[in-house]
C-alpha cells in the first residue's frame, strides 16, 4: 500500500508569539513554548532547524510515500519555506500556506498565496481563541475567503478547538462553501468531551478526518495505543472508514516514538481488516488531495535485525 501523512509540520526556526507568550527556538532540539522550556524536538536534531531533508529521510525509511505539510501559529508563518520545499520536492510534499486570520482581510494574503502555487491553506482554529480576541470561522471575512479557496478549489486544513466549541461555526463555513474540500486535524480531539460532533462533519461530502496528533493525544498509554484504536474504530462507526486519515503531527510526537510507531500501531492491529488499513492509511488521502504517481519505497533492513 501506499502511505500518505496528512498533518505534519516544517520549519526552519521558530521565533514567534501566540496569545502574548513566546515560542523561541534555543537548543538541544528544545524551545521556549509559551513560557516553558519544552523538548519540541528530538535532541539529536540539535539546531532546532525542522528540515525537509531530514524528514524526508524518515519517510524513506519508514516508506510513507507522501506528506500533507500544514501550519501552526505556534511555529510562525513558514510560507516561503513551504514554498520551496514544494518546488524541491513536488512528487513528496503538498504544502499548505497561512494568512493572519486576527488581520482585516485575510482573502487577500489567500490570493497572493494563490497566485504563488499553494494548494491548500492551514487554519490552526483553536489558535483564533485568545485573551483578548476571537476570531470566527463563520465571521464574513473569513467565508469570503473561504469561497475564494473553493473557487480556486484550495483544500482547508482546520483544526478546532476540543470539543464542539466551533463545530457550529464550521457548519456554517459547510454550508456556505458545499464545494470546498476540508480536512479536520487532531482526530476531533478524542479525549475530549463531545469529540464526535467534530468527526460528525464529516457526514458531509467534502469533509474528512485525520489523525494527526493521535499518539500524543494517548502519550500517556503509549504504544501500541489501544485506545487509538479504538477512536478511530469509535469514528468509523459514525462516518464510515473512508472518511478517515493518517496523520503523525510530526516531528512534535517523535520526540516520544519514532517516525514508524506513528503509524506501525495501525497496521500491526487485529481491530481493523486489511481494506481498512489500506483506506486510513493511504487511500482515502490519495483520493481527497488528488494526489496520484506515488513513490514506490523499498523495505530497508535495520542493521540489528
Amino acid at each position: 500500500m501506499h502511505i500518505i501523512d496528512t498533518h505534519s509540520h516544517l520549519w526552519l526556526r521558530q521565533d514567534t508569539q501566540w496569545n502574548g507568550l513566546p515560542i523561541r527556538t534555543i537548543h538541544d532540539g528544545r524551545s521556549i513554548f509559551l513560557g516553558e522550556e519544552v523538548q519540541m524536538l528530538p535532541p539529536f536534531m540539535i539546531d532546532g532547524v525542522n528540515s525537509a531533508e531530514v524528514f524526508l529521510s524518515n519517510m524513506n525509511y519508514a516508506q510513507v510515500s507522501a506528506a500533507v505539510v500544514v501550519q501552526e501559529l505556534i511555529d510562525g508563518c513558514q510560507n516561503d519555506y513551504l514554498l520551496e520545499v514544494s518546488r524541491r520536492y513536488p512528487d513528496r510534499f503538498l504544502v499548505t500556506g497561512m494568512v493572519d486570520c486576527f488581520g482585516d482581510h485575510p482573502s487577500e494574503e489567500a490570493s497572493r498565496l494563490i497566485e504563488q502555487g499553494f494548494k491548500g491553506i492551514s487554519i490552526p482554529g483553536h489558535r483564533l481563541i485568545v485573551d483578548n480576541q476571537r476570531v470566527y470561522l463563520d465571521s464574513p471575512k473569513m467565508i469570503a475567503m473561504f469561497k475564494l479557496m473553493e473557487q480556486h478549489d484550495l483544500f482547508l486544513s482546520v483544526t478546532l478547538a476540543d470539543g464542539d466549541m466551533q463545530v457550529a461555526e464550521l457548519e456554517n463555513v459547510i454550508a456556505a462553501c458545499p464545494r470546498l474540500r476540508i480536512a479536520i486535524g487532531h482526530f476531533g480531539m478524542p479525549v475530549c468531551q463531545r469529540w464526535q460532533e467534530q468527526v460528525k462533519l464529516a457526514r458531509h461530502p467534502n469533509v474528512m478526518i485525520e489523525s494527526g496528533g493521535i499518539t500524543w493525544l494517548y502519550n500517556s498509554e503509549f504504544y501500541p495505543f489501544p485506545s487509538a484504536i479504538r477512536a478511530i474504530r469509535e469514528a468509523a462507526g459514525l462516518v464510515g472508514m473512508e472518511k478517515l486519515m493518517w496523520g503523525s503531527d510530526y516531528p512534535r510526537t517523535i520526540t516520544a516514538i519514532t517516525y514508524r510507531m506513528s503509524y506501525d500501531f495501525i497496521l500491526k492491529s487485529q481491530e481493523l481488516s486489511h481494506e481498512e488499513k489500506e483506506l486510513f492509511l493511504g487511500a482515502n488521502a490519495a483520493r481527497f488531495y488528488g494526489l496520484k504517481d506515488l513513490i514506490d519505497l523499498p523495505y530497508i533492513k535495520n542493521m540489528s535485525e
